[in-house]
């Protein structure tokens, strides 16, 4: 996000005065909050952020993105995915569906710049990150490094242990420095079930995140754990993929 508005900003003069981020999230707006901790300054972007617990506002909307061209040369929206209108709908309905029977989502970017558009004129990009919020490995987080590797831990001694229907999880100490310990679950518990960004965590004009949301989040992006390089790229380790003994009977999905 930070980086986007840097390419904006340096054009919008004579060019985009409108950027647009889909995030993935569903219902929940935790990935489209966490694009708020790049914002240090009031004209830092994202200016606005479209969380899915917040009913759209078309109106709302727009007067808050043609307020940040004027004062700033140019806006950054930060748009989740599942952002629904005061009826429910979703503002990117689709006929498809996941295994659980939900509507797949997508799209929601190019009907926001429309929206845009249409109504104030301006001149817009936009951009889906999709996987590529589940693939930058090289700029992953010390702590998120420390996490991922402390839970894979623990799912395979859960399963030498004999476990089943359980996952690990991480568990949040109620310290006042930020500490953590792993804990688990049963799956009955968590699968289908989704956990949304507290309302004290979204600022009350809707379109960005408090203070306090910043503080929680803060934590989970401390360190820096850059992988190997080789010729320039990541040097990422390739798994040998052992196969061991099957223990499941065929089953289909």
């Amino acid at each position: 996000t930070r980086e986007a508005g840097l390419d904006v900003a340096s054009m919008c003069e004579t060019s985009t005065k409108v950027f647009i981020l889909e995030v993935m999230g569903r219902h929940s707006g935790w990935i489209a909050a966490a694009s708020g901790l790049s914002k240090e300054r009031a004209d830092d972007p994202p200016h606005l952020i479209l969380f899915p617990e917040i009913p759209f506002s078309e109106k709302d909307m727009l007067i808050k993105v043609k307020q940040s061209v004027k004062k700033f040369g140019y806006c950054v929206l930060v748009v989740s995915e599942g952002i629904r209108k005061k009826n429910g709908n979703f503002i990117s309905d689709s006929d498809r569906k996941d295994a659980f029977g939900h509507q797949q989502l997508g799209g929601v970017a190019p009907r926001i710049a429309s929206i845009i558009n249409n109504s104030l004129g301006f001149k817009y990009h936009w951009a889906v990150s999709d996987y590529l919020q589940r693939s930058a490995r090289h700029i992953a987080s010390k702590t998120d490094l420390k996490q991922a590797y402390a839970l894979g831990k623990a799912a395979v001694d859960l399963a030498l242990s004999g476990e089943n229907a359980v996952m690990p999880i991480i568990i949040r100490k109620k310290t006042k420095k930020y500490d953590w310990d792993i804990g688990k679950i049963a799956l009955s518990k968590v699968a289908n079930i989704e956990k949304q960004l507290p309302k004290r965590f979204i600022s009350k004009d809707g379109f960005s995140i408090t203070s306090s949301c910043k503080k929680y989040l803060l934590p989970l992006i401390q360190g820096e754990a850059y992988p190997p390089y080789k010729n320039g790229i990541p040097d990422i380790a390739r798994l040998k993929k052992t196969l061991v003994r099957k223990k499941l009977k065929k089953f289909n999905i």
